[in-house]
């Protein structure tokens, strides 16, 4: 597969040659080496200082498996074997190690009456930048793939790996963190290009070599990285040509060590090489490449694939004693996404059992297919909802509009993680144009660091109404906290209730949804219900039979952020299984509703413990004085915690949001000197599950 930029991606920096699409027989090339010449998101763009502090951004690992290229990098590049990689040499460990933890999750009832549970899974393959210029914890940019229909995902591949910067590439903790906060695991990638894009076959070589022991020490090196970093496996994509029958056999017998050693590690094998060591894509699963199937958990098996041999690829998976399921079927979606012409009924017939599952191959094609001039994350979102919920924007009835696109809402199960009291949402997706606090912004600079994302909605946007349907986005105009809230906009002709979540929340007699909410200027008056299924799973497609809480009445014209506690006294069932809101309007006025906040508890808040005390670790001033890149770090608090975030506090006494992350280290680009300030005190704070903060711990960072 070959990693391309759209010309609309202002980060490309590929000569229009390596642009270019190449054949159908080569498609998983990972990039060109010119894609090294990148300067990562946020980085000062020259000067003495400025080279001095982009030495400190750290960036998600990538290595050549032990020998390097002949030559010199390019600028920005380090070549690094991963053979001689340790974690206790390692300078960034702090800053890429994922934090939350594999949330498990579950299927409701699908809520349409075509998706299937239990059938056809989803693979994703996403680059989020060149593989030298993934920040270790976000940038300051909202310009971002700020994926967040998790939903629909089994596994997302964090895609790269390039001849001219590194063949192995990490996933960066802020991706893994939303991820597992989603119960997704996230694969990082090993790459092996063909000599066309600057493939060796010393490193396929490299990359199977075995100790005197008859072990696989590049092997043991990426269960060791994924151990360290906190992911779940790896992408093997061998497509260097070149190769013999005795080297396929060394590769399968590698990933079989790999999968056997990982102890849990998820390995994908890409349908390229053969048993005959040569690249040859069979577009199916056959005996030319079973033996690596069977070595492996899944198969991505290349795009030119055909309904007779997907359909002979499940039964041969059968017959090997595995499921279907563990071939994803390529759709290449990387340069027409949904007017990518697709043969659905080939992987996922509308009338019979699914075939097998599908994989995309580079998502993101709805952010950087975005023209230079409406790159808003707004625009992001409301193309990324309709990739996967279709141009209806209501999974209940995906097949909303023309065109031959199924959405995956249309025939894949969506699944939830929320199964434990308590939870809080702010509808933050992770990126923003500013910081919000209790509906005041403390921070004027755009941001993404998806480790802070809030899980979301998985179902975008079901709206039960017997009226004119409201529109529903994420907005970015106005927040409670993070960088976005929740906007519905529209006349309200008749009472309008919106399916946010699907859940196994366990409740008592104590149990209360808090309800953090404001009517924009302009919008008509709205009543407000906390909308509750406490009846068991229904049938799919059917409306769940909610119970309806009053949670207020907003007068018209915008007052403010205000907060309702609704009890929902002794529940009829003990189990919350679908959480939404009902609004009613008045006459039918427009109205402009904001969600800032929901949350459902059982007990009363409590802050989590402070953290350690943080520690500048480096840092690197402007040569004016005026800024400085640090990296800091501190100790984690007792007990648990979501994030944490660091503050600067001002020579007024107000505070300004630098940065948060689940982890216990944080890169901060450009830290603003306020009034000529001799010492500038920071603040760590660890904040919990309900978006309480503990006490800070403070550093002070003195300016030379």
């Amino acid at each position: 597969m070959t990693e391309h930029r759209s010309s609309a991606d202002p980060a490309s920096a590929l000569p229009a040659a390596d642009r270019s699409r190449p054949s159908r027989r080569r498609v998983l090339i990972a990039g060109a080496g010119t894609a090294g010449l990148l300067l990562a998101p946020g980085l000062p763009a020259a000067s003495a200082a400025a080279g001095t502090a982009r030495n400190l951004q750290p960036h998600a690992s990538y290595w050549f498996p032990d020998s390097l290229p002949a030559g010199t990098p390019g600028d920005g590049i380090q070549w690094r074997s991963l053979k001689a990689w340790t974690p206790e040499t390692d300078p960034d460990l702090a800053f890429n190690t994922a934090s939350v933890p594999l949330a498990a999750r579950f299927a409701p009832p699908p809520a349409n009456t075509t998706a299937r549970t239990g059938q056809a899974r989803i693979s994703g393959l996403a680059a989020f930048d060149h593989t030298a210029g993934n920040p270790s914890q976000g940038s300051a940019t909202a310009d971002y793939y700020a994926l967040t229909h998790w939903a629909y995902l089994d596994e997302l591949v964090f895609w790269g790996g390039s001849s001219g910067e590194g063949l192995i590439l990490t996933p960066n903790a802020p991706v893994v963190d939303a991820a597992h906060r989603n119960g997704v695991p996230v694969l990082g990638t090993v790459f092996l290009p063909p000599v066309a894009y600057g493939g060796d076959l010393r490193w396929t070589r490299d990359l199977v070599q075995r100790g005197a022991d008859g072990r696989f020490p590049i092997a043991d090196q990426l269960i060791r990285v994924a151990r360290a970093y906190g992911f779940d496996g790896w992408f093997i994509n061998a497509e260097t040509g070149g190769g013999d029958a005795a080297l396929a056999t060394a590769m399968r017998d590698f990933v079989q060590y790999l999968r056997a050693h990982g102890h849990g590690l998820r390995v994908t094998w890409y349908d390229a090489m053969t048993d005959t060591g040569a690249v040859d894509w069979q577009n199916e699963l056959n005996p030319r490449n079973q033996e690596f199937f069977t070595a492996a958990d899944t198969m991505f098996v290349n795009f030119d694939w055909s309904r007779s041999g997907l359909a002979a690829s499940g039964t041969l998976a059968g017959e090997l004693d595995r499921s279907r399921y563990a071939l994803w079927a390529g759709i290449d979606v990387e340069s027409r996404g949904w007017d990518t012409p697709v043969d659905w009924d080939a992987i996922v017939p509308a009338d019979a059992r699914h075939v097998t599952s599908y994989g995309f191959y580079r998502p993101e094609w709805t952010w950087t297919s975005l023209p230079a001039d409406r790159r808003a994350p707004g625009d992001f979102h409301a193309r990324d909802d309709r990739f996967w919920t279709g141009p209806s924007l209501d999974p209940s009835a995906p097949r909303g509009g023309t065109g031959g696109w199924r959405a995956p809402a249309e025939s894949v199960a969506d699944r939830s993680t929320l199964t434990a009291l308590p939870f809080a949402t702010t509808f933050n997706t992770g990126h923003g144009l500013r910081w919000y606090e209790h509906g005041t912004a403390s921070s004027d600079t755009a941001w993404n660091h998806l480790g802070l994302q809030d899980r979301l909605p998985g179902r975008r946007w079901v709206v039960h109404t017997a009226g004119a349907r409201p529109a529903v986005a994420f907005d970015f105009a106005d927040a409670w906290r993070g960088g976005s809230s929740l906007l519905v906009d529209g006349a309200l002709d008749a009472p309008a209730t919106l399916e946010l979540y699907a859940a196994r929340l366990p409740l008592t007699g104590g149990a209360v949804v808090e309800l953090t909410h404001r009517t924009d200027p302009g919008s008509g008056p709205v009543r407000v219900e906390v909308a509750v299924a406490l009846d068991g799973p229904g049938t799919p497609g059917t409306p769940p039979r909610f119970r309806y809480v009053p949670a207020g009445s907003l007068p018209a014209g915008g007052r403010g952020w205000t907060t309702a506690t609704v009890r929902l006294g002794q529940p009829h069932g003990n189990v919350l299984h679908v959480l939404g809101v009902r609004l009613t309007g008045s006459g039918g006025t427009a109205v402009r509703w904001r969600l800032g906040g929901i949350a459902v508890r059982d007990a009363a808040p409590k802050p989590p413990a402070r953290p350690g005390l943080p520690a500048v670790t480096s840092s690197a001033t402007a040569a004016d004085g005026t800024s400085a890149a640090l990296r800091i770090g501190w100790r984690r608090s007792a007990g648990p915690v979501r994030h944490y975030e660091v503050h600067q506090v001002l020579p007024g006494g107000g505070r300004r949001f630098l940065g948060g992350t689940p982890g216990t280290a944080y890169y901060l680009p450009a830290l603003r000197r306020t009034a000529g300030e001799a010492v500038t005190r920071l603040e760590v704070r660890a904040v919990g599950e309900l978006f309480t903060s503990s006490a800070p711990s403070s550093a002070a960072f003195t300016w030379i």
